[in-house]
């Protein structure tokens, strides 16, 4: 035997290690119990690789159920998969048009022959589906079937769904053959699920593990802001305000005391960034924000007002959440060191898959010469997500910035 030939199991010879390996395997074993030509063997072969060829999970499902109608030219099929109560928690068909399936109405329950199958999780074979005792009929609007088909599906060693076949084509009845083949897929199918669901646990853990590797990317940045910038700048500040005493000049001091209000506005923007690098994308947007309008309020020497309109918490994701906290960040910080604003007013609004952001102030306007700097920021940011960002003069006093994303 050389090395690279897997011997009996219990002899020491390692398990197939990929999952293209588990599925040829474990169909291997099955494939004695069919007595099949060259073309149906080929047929298997290229409905397991078929289905081993995605890892989403309902895509699984829809290629097993078409592979098996095309193995055993079955005109219906469908997989049915259980719930923890061992009902249907999903059931997914092909052969059906888009008509059928709405007239039918909501998915079957499981009951009948499904729920018998359910029951007695072993291959079913019948030459006409009202003969079994167990059938209950058919609901108004189900197309008319008789020959039948079923064989359970399982993951390991738990029952996981069902695989049901109707009406073979040209009137033929399901042969034993046909049921030893679409056993042999039931088995591939099996591992085929079982690597979607892992491969769909380890995208999770791995997303977990990018998001952690975020946070503390996050933390660090936030308290190297913390450490090496602010407590420098408020140094800087306090060595400024000492010496504003010995200058003579009026217009000197007048400077020292402008620098020192920027280096207090370069301060307050600088907290306001470390809070949104500590700000959970899992806390609701609306209490962000109000944790954010909470932290410039020194800046500002007031409370804004801040609205929300429509399902602001749960129609914004992730990357949109926060874009939105730096653009009120930047726009109140505006606000605080330029605008010499009394007022402001924040809504947040979601309504029509549009999230609008509004900030309005009563303060001095945007001077033509102004730098636009902050200004463009924020229409960049904006773009970059889809949307627009716009602002003009308020009635009677006062600037109004207004941007638009896409939801």
């Amino acid at each position: 035997m050389s090395a690279t030939t897997p011997g009996p199991r219990g002899l020491g010879s390692p398990e197939p290690r990929t999952p293209i390996d588990r599925l040829l395997s474990e169909l291997a074993s099955r494939v004695d119990e069919i007595v099949m030509d060259r073309e149906r063997l080929r047929a298997l072969l290229d409905a397991v690789i078929s289905i081993s060829s995605d890892l989403e999970l309902a895509a699984i499902l829809d290629r097993i159920v078409a592979a098996a109608l095309k193995l055993v030219d079955a005109r219906y099929g469908a997989m049915g998969v259980l719930d923890d109560a061992g009902g249907l928690a999903d059931f997914r068909t092909q052969g059906l048009s888009l008509a059928e399936i709405t007239a039918l109405g909501d998915p079957p329950a499981g009951r009948g022959i499904l729920g018998h199958i359910i029951d007695h999780p072993e291959p079913l074979r019948l030459i006409d589906l009202s003969s079994h005792p167990a059938s209950v009929g058919f609901p108004p609007g189900h197309p008319p079937m008789r020959t039948f088909l079923g064989v359970p599906v399982t993951v390991g060693d738990k029952a996981w769904g069902n695989l049901y076949l109707t009406d073979k084509r040209g009137g033929e009845l399901f042969t034993e053959d046909d049921e030893a083949l679409i056993k042999a897929l039931a088995a591939a199918a099996g591992v085929a699920i079982d690597n979607a669901r892992l491969y769909s646990e380890l995208a999770a853990s791995q997303a977990e593990r990018e998001r952690l590797v975020v946070f503390r990317d996050r933390d660090r940045i936030g308290r190297d802001l913390h450490d090496l910038v602010i407590q420098r700048l408020f140094a800087t500040g306090l060595q400024l305000q000492s010496i504003v005493h010995l200058v003579d000049e009026s217009e000197a001091a007048a400077r020292i005391n402008s620098a020192v209000d920027e280096i207090d506005g370069a301060i307050g923007d600088l907290r306001a960034a470390i809070f949104s690098l500590h700000t959970d994308t899992d806390q609701e947007l609306s209490a962000a924000v109000r944790s954010l309008v909470g932290l410039v309020r020194h800046q500002l020497g007031f409370m804004p007002e801040v609205r929300f309109i429509g399902p602001v918490d749960g129609a914004v994701s992730e990357s949109v959440h926060i874009e939105v906290l730096a653009m009120l960040r930047e726009a109140l910080s505006n606000a605080a060191r330029h605008a010499d604003a009394k007022r402001v007013d924040i809504t947040v609004a979601a309504e029509d898959e549009t999230l609008s952001v509004t900030v309005l102030d009563d303060g001095r306007g945007i001077p033509v010469e102004a730098p636009r700097r902050g200004l463009n920021n924020l229409a960049s940011r904006a773009e970059a997500l889809g949307g627009t960002f716009g602002f003009e003069d308020a009635v009677p006093t006062g600037t109004r910035l207004h941007w638009t994303i896409p939801l």
